[in-house]
């Protein structure tokens, strides 16, 4: 998987935003106006921070030597995923479990608006 099937995937969803808030080869993804998904552009290889479930997280990490604590996040939260040798399948229920986790924690006017969209 390469960045432009992500781009391709998220761009899918609704509401997503995009933006470059703290470097120019940092891609950071929001809905409703928080983050869900950071890309380096220019990293190889191919790296992603992902929000994940805490529990989930651990499971992750000991299953995945490519999944680690997300570098300047909130590791209890935040999940680096090297692309390299995970299955696509994985990647794309990651992208999702963290975009679900961002929108229910956005308030209900905020979801409405954007399931409403």
């Amino acid at each position: 998987m390469d960045a432009n099937e992500i781009l391709e995937y998220y761009n899918a969803k609704k509401s997503v935003t995009e933006s470059f808030p703290f470097d120019n080869e940092t891609l950071v993804l929001k809905v409703g106006g928080k983050m869900f998904l950071l890309m380096s552009l220019e990293r190889q290889p191919l790296q992603i921070a992902v929000k994940t479930d805490p529990e989930w997280s651990t499971e992750l990490r000991e299953q995945y030597p490519q999944i680690t604590g997300a570098y300047h996040m909130n590791k209890t939260h935040w999940n680096s995923v090297e692309i390299n040798g995970l299955k696509r399948e994985l990647i794309l229920q990651l992208i999702d479990h963290s975009y679900e986790l961002v929108f229910k924690s956005l308030t209900r006017k905020i979801q409405n608006t954007i399931l409403n969209s």
